[in-house]
């Protein structure tokens, strides 16, 4: 592990040690732990909060389809950083019209979680209706929440309910971080429920006509509100290194129907 230590990059590297006699599994994992060893520490020294492990789908070696149980869902798209995988297919239409109905007679105009105090609370940059499910609160929910749990290797049970939002024209979420700022005074009874949030998936439950993808301003990529599709993306640390400011781009004509799913550290309750 010298020559990582030395800065010789991570593909000449394991060559060597597989030229050394080293077997080729075992060599990429220990040298996926020796950089990621060296990550923390430098990432310590820039005063940044501790890593956490993170959901992450099967994608090694680069599959088309990744088996959700009883569906075989897309991979359209992965990008390493920040972490973004977007997924085709991972809802029929008939399930996201299902989704729409049952909660639209629950939508009230959305609300996010106050880190100041811990609660809940009306926010000027998200201009949109939401409610949300209870975990496995009906078929189609419990249906969508175990192909996710499945896609990104993460149990079901570290998954915050389900919160289905409702985009009329113009209406958008401006950009910003999906983790609870560690400084803020609220964070900490937050955080009693489950730890921090580590992952979130977007499904797109509708095609609006024109508008409304998902945007990540930091890296200039905005993904395209397909019906059935989804967005994954992943934050090992609450910090803005991870890069994963991102937002709902105004809705410019017709209407958008998303549902989202958080990721806690923990089991959430």
């Amino acid at each position: 592990m010298q020559q990582a230590q030395a800065g010789y990059s991570a593909p000449v590297v394991l060559q060597s040690m597989i030229d050394a006699g080293w077997d080729e599994t075992v060599a990429t994992e220990a040298l996926e732990n020796t950089l990621r060893g060296h990550l923390e520490e430098a990432a310590r020294s820039k005063g940044l909060p501790p890593a956490s492990k993170v959901p992450e789908p099967s994608l090694a070696d680069s599959p088309l389809f990744l088996d959700a149980g009883d569906r075989q869902v897309h991979v359209l798209m992965t990008m390493a950083r920040p972490r973004v995988v977007v997924f085709g297919n991972l809802l029929s239409g008939e399930e996201c019209d299902a989704i729409i109905e049952a909660a639209r007679p629950r939508m009230a105009r959305s609300l996010t979680v106050a880190t100041q105090t811990g609660g809940e609370e009306l926010n000027a940059d998200r201009t949109s209706n939401g409610m949300f499910f209870s975990r496995g609160e009906n078929a189609v929910v419990a249906r969508l929440e175990a192909r996710i749990a499945r896609l990104i290797t993460w149990p079901l049970e570290n998954g915050e309910g389900l919160q289905v939002l409702h985009y009329r024209p113009g209406a958008e979420y401006k950009p910003h971080h999906d983790y609870f700022d560690p400084a803020a005074p609220g964070t900490p009874t937050i955080l009693r429920r489950g730890g921090q949030r580590v992952g979130t998936v977007v499904v797109y439950l509708n095609d609006p006509e024109k508008g409304g993808g998902t945007t990540f301003p930091d890296v200039q990529l905005e993904v395209a509100p397909r019906r059935g599709n989804a967005v994954f993306f992943s934050y090992e640390r609450p910090h803005a290194s991870t890069q994963t400011l991102h937002g709902g781009a105004p809705v410019v004509a017709g209407e958008k129907w998303i549902a989202t799913k958080w990721l806690r550290e923990r089991e959430f309750h």
